[in-house]
């Protein structure tokens, strides 16, 4: 019999190690090591000393160049779904679903399964955390409760795989949620990083093996990463965010990674007492309730993958009592804000140092690329001012520490969006391309941030001549 030994996992990087301390040294994180008992010869065999080592095989090696063949695809229907994921399931592929409790996780993978199950494909939704009778009360709320769908609430791999091999191979198969999963090759108890690896190599491996398009739910900590090994992530294909706040509607499906397909692509949904519903046109959601004469107002051009998106940046500033003053930040990284005050009290002189600074963008969104800079500043300056920012005009660039304008890529994309949403004016980068501006009748292309914080504040000058 094996000799049973223990051994103590990092709960964040999954870092083995032979006793127990403080701080990781995989990762640097402090008290994430929790002890697991197995046994010597592991999860994939025997013990290790009766093992004997197996003569390699040659394998055939081949060129670059030859016939591509596309992945093929389950599309749900679901368009938002299907942008997020680059057209569709792949047949073979493991997707990774994570987001925090309660944001439509399961409601959306209901929809997807009753879409895919309408059209004639096989779809097994197996969960772990409810009763069949709990999915079939979602189900009927969502409508989708005549989809033929095959429900099963188990935890134990290995009997969910003898279920699925009875009749015709699944197209589509969801787990929710990996952490609730075990299996008998590991010992430890389920949700730790023993099982959650064991458990998703042996999924993903199921899924190579038979063609299967599985999905794996993964809850999130508090960070808002998904819980368990980052292993994971890097064994499946594509990995997508649910995000959304509690006090909005809308979810927003983000894709952080995927093989087949591009990432930073988003997918915008509603959420109603009927489920989830598709956002075609993103913007008009994020503007619409949105103040034309108020200062400290800006709206950004962004992109998200391949989509552009626009979305009004808020900006007050407020006078500060004596001390150090306040800077609070929704929606934004807050080391971008400083950086940006910085270069507007060192290079145009206008000094913040004794107001409180609050910044946030409309409707929960988050922005992530720096292009988001001359919106920012310009939504500050016109809120430290009291001028309002011209109701038609939207900004995008990013501004370096010397206070110059860097143009930034799919410039006339954004332009494009803008002026289908009504949008006549833009405040770019300069740019040796001269086609990037031929979406915007009229452009102002400020070299420095000077330019910018001087056309701002000569608006008051030409409404006093006016």
């Amino acid at each position: 019999m094996a000799k049973a030994r223990s051994q103590f996992v990092c709960q964040s990087c999954g870092t083995v190690h032979t006793r127990w301390a403080g701080k990781c040294d995989g990762c640097g994180e402090w008290n994430t090591l929790v002890e697991e008992g197995t046994t010597s010869g592991g999860i994939g065999g025997g013990p290790s000393g009766l093992r004997s080592a197996r003569k390699g095989r040659p394998v055939a090696l081949t060129t670059l160049s030859g016939e591509i063949e596309e992945a093929p695809r389950i599309v749900s229907g679901i368009g938002e779904l299907d942008r997020a994921t680059g057209g569709g399931f792949v047949r073979g592929s493991a997707l990774l679903v994570g987001g925090d409790p309660g944001i439509g996780k399961s409601t959306l993978l209901t929809q997807a399964a009753a879409a895919l199950a309408g059209k004639g494909h096989r779809v097994v939704y197996v969960s772990g955390e409810e009763a069949v009778a709990q999915i079939r009360l979602r189900a009927q709320r969502l409508g989708a409760d005549t989809a033929p769908v095959e429900l099963a609430a188990e935890t134990n791999v290995e009997d969910i795989l003898a279920t699925i091999a009875d009749g015709r191979r699944p197209d589509l198969l969801i787990l929710d949620s990996i952490q609730t999963l075990w299996t008998d090759m590991a010992d430890s108890a389920p949700g730790t990083v023993t099982q959650v690896r064991a458990c998703a190599q042996a999924m993903i491996r199921h899924a190579k093996s038979t063609g299967t398009a599985v999905v794996l739910v993964g809850h999130v900590t508090k960070e808002g990463q998904i819980a368990g090994p980052r292993v994971v992530e890097h064994m499946v294909d594509g990995v997508l965010y649910f995000e959304g706040e509690g006090g909005h509607h809308y979810r927003i499906l983000r894709t952080v990674k995927n093989r087949f397909g591009p990432t930073d692509e988003i997918g915008v949904f509603e959420m109603s007492d009927r489920g989830l519903r598709e956002v075609p046109n993103p913007s008009e959601l994020f503007l619409g309730e949105r103040s034309a004469a108020a200062p400290g107002a800006a709206v950004f051009a962004g992109i998200e993958g391949t989509r552009p998106v626009l979305v009004e940046i808020q900006a007050l500033v407020a006078p500060a009592p004596p001390g150090s003053p306040r800077r609070a930040v929704v929606g934004w990284d807050s080391a971008r804000l400083s950086m940006v005050l910085a270069v507007l009290e060192a290079h145009c002189g206008v000094r913040f140092s004794q107001h409180d600074v609050y910044l946030n963008v409309a409707g929960g969104y988050r922005i992530a690329e720096p292009a988001a800079d001359l919106a920012v500043a310009a939504a500050l300056v016109s809120s430290l001012t009291g001028l309002a920012l011209p109701v038609d005009c939207v900004y995008f660039g990013e501004i370096s520490l010397s206070g110059a304008i860097r143009p930034v890529a799919h410039a006339q994309q954004r332009l494009k969006e803008a002026e289908k949403l009504g949008f006549s004016q833009a405040v770019m980068p300069a740019s040796g391309d001269d086609k990037s501006v031929q979406g915007a009748r009229r452009a102002f292309q400020p070299a420095t941030l000077s330019d910018l914080v001087a056309r701002i504040a000569g608006s008051r000058a030409r409404d006093a001549a006016d």
